[in-house]
């Protein structure tokens, strides 16, 4: 008989998590950080284990969690940002080589990374995705950082 292991319950581990946060679209970002931080405390995290990083834009997110990764002193990454098109195709660009990057380190480091980065056609929708009628992705964000420390601790136990 197979089991299943996730990590939707559980114990954390204990650490500091990063959130990376752009400053562009700076409503938007901002709500979603307070989604993340509320999520983060919700599950028992202290304020002072919750540092939050502040990049200009979108762009910098990839850059700053590789040298948060470098640190070695977060157990985990929360990025959050906001792309919303505009008239030309600046945005896909930005979009994929953001997502790309982030799930290398990811991958590469084993540390939980979560991808809140906002993509959107329209600033109706991000205000609906940053806490308006489809949710907050900030605490949606935080969300599989935790189910992933959880799952990472009960995967070191196998």
């Amino acid at each position: 008989m197979s089991t299943e292991i996730n990590g939707i319950d559980g114990q954390l581990p204990s650490g500091k998590v990063a959130i990376v946060a752009s400053r562009y679209n700076a409503g938007i970002c901002n709500a979603l950080v307070k989604g993340s931080i509320e999520t983060l405390t919700d599950a028992g995290f202290s304020k002072e284990q919750v540092e939050v990083i502040r990049v200009p834009g979108a762009w910098e997110l990839s850059t700053v969690t590789q040298q948060i990764i470098n640190t070695q002193k977060f157990i985990a990454v929360i990025t959050l940002g906001c792309v919303i098109k505009g008239e030309t195709t600046h945005d896909e660009h930005i979009n994929r080589a953001v997502s790309l990057a982030l799930m290398e380190m990811g991958v590469r480091s084993g540390i939980p990374i979560a991808f809140g980065l906002l993509t959107c056609n329209t600033l109706e929708q991000a205000i609906n995705r940053s806490g308006g009628t489809v949710g907050n992705k900030g605490h949606e964000a935080a969300e599989a950082v935790l189910e992933l420390l959880r799952l990472g601790l009960k995967i070191q136990m196998l």
